[in-house]
């Protein structure tokens, strides 16, 4: 065990060592030095989660379950929470890919970020952000999670506005930040409820006390915790500000939406498995919620012309795939889509990065075109990104995909339907960014040279820093199904794995075998005419307004009204509630009682005269006082 304590415990602490070093000599190691510095904290990270994995497997499956206290965080009354790890098999699967893909991203960003001026302060927050995704997958109670929420939270504020001197950086990064806010106000309510009904927030003593919670504080808590899950994970109606992070260095997007932030609320979901297992309600609703956002934002993604905007939407869409598994009870499910999920999308962001990189900075896909010739490293990489997130067997999306929409149409048909529908969309909109951008005419000639994205100058291909992790990640795609293939359960090695942490509330499957032999073979046909369909629509084709329209352009108004309730009526409330409740009745009556007490004492004041003649005469009267007092009620 002591192997194990020792390595878990570097997880977290390299990245932060990481961010130390640079927060004191960032500027003095400069470009490249900081990121190579930053690259190795965290690639060290990745280290120390595989020999915590290493030695983790080595217990029997009973024994993979193992707390480490560093010390005292907060002694207060009843509650003690300490700084703690808990390791065991969900938190070091998610450290495995976080650390991995992270190390990856952090590889790529000292190429595209090369010559920025604020180079070493980037690698500074990312550094940090990993730290706090490895503090809220790594705590052993909900507020240690709840901290590391909050860093990423944070995190993901400094970097979405890394660009702050742009106009448009800033505001996404406020949105964010806002956004978060509701639904972190969820996760609060859920904590107190949690520690007032059971007196503590550690994991295993609130999972082992769960069966003295009311069906009632099981659905309250739940809700409760899925709301800030919302937040974290972009699901309707919480969705908007997702979009917008993409404001930030490519990179950052890659990190945010693949392998750290977005997947928190997914994380804690599964985390909490033990409480979602008795509670009916709140599950269909997390599954109702995950496959209508996922398909809302599939329906958008295939009007985008921004080449990052289609996979924000994607992203939404994708996370929705997660929680329609969480809500069918099929946690190891959603886990395994997390992991393909991150290694397939923070591949095609990379490869986004590596194309605007390439093309001086121009990210509508409209003005690129036949790049495959130019990026051919990219361009080879991108496709298999494309095939996994489709669908297309045996790439890893498929193997993830197919398994959810499995257990979907356990719990219901209609659930599978509809993702279903969306699988058809991915496939769709994902074959449209792709001819798009690689294949076609070379659309970027005809742009004007002169214009103020730089379009019209010769594309070129990404640094080797860059081409390593865009590699990497494809085999990953491809092979990354090999993790939890269906067809024996020796095959089944990630849902194994997981099992001591999710056996008691796993869902079965009563699907028949030759029925699940046809639901696959179903969403492989899916895949591919989704495919079919976006390559044939768009062969030769740049505008075709009919299946770009307006609505979905404008992402179904959601955003526009969102903008337009706080800007109109959102503010006068604001201002109402500043001016006349605020100033006028809160601030009034504060200022009021300090006006009285402060009138008061200065009347009091004039008593004290300094004279002892009338402090003599004051004493005498009150003995008279007295005196006169006693003989009344003695007669």
């Amino acid at each position: 065990m002591h192997s194990l304590v020792d390595a878990a415990v570097f997880v977290p602490a390299l990245p932060l060592g990481g961010f130390l070093v640079l927060l004191l000599a960032g500027r003095r190691l400069g470009d490249p030095w900081a990121g190579w510095l930053a690259t190795g904290a965290t690639t060290g990270g990745f280290a120390a989660a595989v020999v915590t994995y290493a030695a983790l497997l080595s217990h029997g499956g009973d024994h993979r379950s193992f707390t480490q206290t560093l010390f005292t965080w907060l002694p207060v009354g009843g509650l003690r929470v300490n700084a703690s790890l808990l390791i065991d098999p969900l938190s070091v699967t998610m450290a495995l890919f976080v650390t991995g893909v992270g190390a990856l991203i952090h590889l790529y960003s000292i190429g595209y970020m090369r010559g920025d001026p604020d180079f070493p302060k980037y690698f500074l927050y990312l550094n940090l952000f990993a730290f706090s995704m490895l503090a809220l997958v790594l705590g052993d109670s909900l507020l240690v999670t709840f901290l590391g929420w909050e860093g990423v939270g944070t995190c993901s504020y400094l970097l979405i506005s890394f660009w702050f001197e742009r106009e448009r950086p800033p505001a996404a990064g406020k949105k964010a930040f806002v956004t978060n806010r509701v639904g972190d106000f969820g996760f609060l309510l859920a904590m107190f409820l949690v520690f007032g009904s059971l007196g503590t927030l550690r994991y295993t003593e609130v999972f082992a006390h769960a069966g003295q919670l009311s069906r009632g504080t099981v659905t309250a808590i739940t809700l409760l915790l899925f709301l800030g899950a919302v937040g974290k994970s972009a699901q309707i109606p919480l969705y908007i500000w997702l979009p917008d992070a993409m404001e930030g260095p490519t990179p950052v997007s890659a990190l945010i939406h693949a392998a750290t932030m977005v997947t928190a609320g997914v994380y804690l979901m599964a985390r909490v498995s033990p409480l979602l297992s008795r509670a009916p309600d709140t599950t269909t609703t997390i599954a109702v919620i995950g496959v209508a956002t996922a398909l809302i934002a599939a329906t958008i993604a295939c009007a985008q012309d921004d080449i990052k905007k289609v996979l924000a939407y994607s992203t939404i869409s994708q996370l929705g795939y997660m929680f329609l598994a969480v809500g069918a009870g099929a946690y190891a499910a959603a886990v395994f889509h997390m992991v393909t999920h991150a290694f397939f999308k923070a591949l095609l962001f990379l490869g986004a990065g590596s194309v605007i990189h390439g093309l001086h900075d121009e990210q509508d896909m409209k003005r690129m075109g036949g790049l495959r010739r130019w990026m051919p490293v990219t361009a080879a990489t991108f496709i298999v990104g494309w095939l996994a997130i489709a669908g297309v067997p045996p790439f890893a999306g498929f193997w993830s995909k197919d398994a959810i929409l499995l257990n979907a149409y356990d719990k219901s048909p209609v659930l599978w339907a509809l993702g279903l529908v969306t699988a058809l969309l991915t496939a769709y909109y994902m074959s449209r960014q792709v001819h798009l951008v690689f294949f076609g005419r070379e659309r970027w000639r005809e742009a004007d040279r002169h214009d103020a994205g730089g379009a019209g100058a010769e594309p070129h291909e990404a640094p080797w820093t860059m081409l390593v992790a865009l590699v990497t990640l494809a085999l990953l795609s491809v092979a990354g199904g090999a993790l939890n293939l269906p067809f024996t359960p020796k095959l089944k090695v990630l849902e194994h794995w997981l099992h001591p942490v999710f056996g008691p509330t796993l869902r079965e499957v009563s699907v028949g075998s030759g029925l699940e032999v046809g639901l696959a073979l179903g969403s492989a046909a899916v895949a591919l005419l989704g495919v079919a369909l976006g390559l044939a629509a768009w062969r030769g084709r740049v505008e075709r307004p009919a299946l770009e329209p307006e609505v979905l352009r404008r992402a179904w108004y959601v955003d526009e009204a969102v903008s337009a309730l706080v800007a109109g009526p959102g503010t006068e409330a604001a201002e109402v509630l500043a001016d006349k409740v605020d100033a006028g009745t809160i601030d009034g009556a504060v200022n009021g009682l300090a006006a009285l007490v402060r009138g008061a004492g200065t009347r009091l004041r004039r008593v004290q005269t300094g004279y002892v003649r009338n402090y003599a005469l004051g004493v005498a009267c009150g003995a008279v006082l007295l005196l006169a007092y006693a003989v009344v009620r003695a007669g």
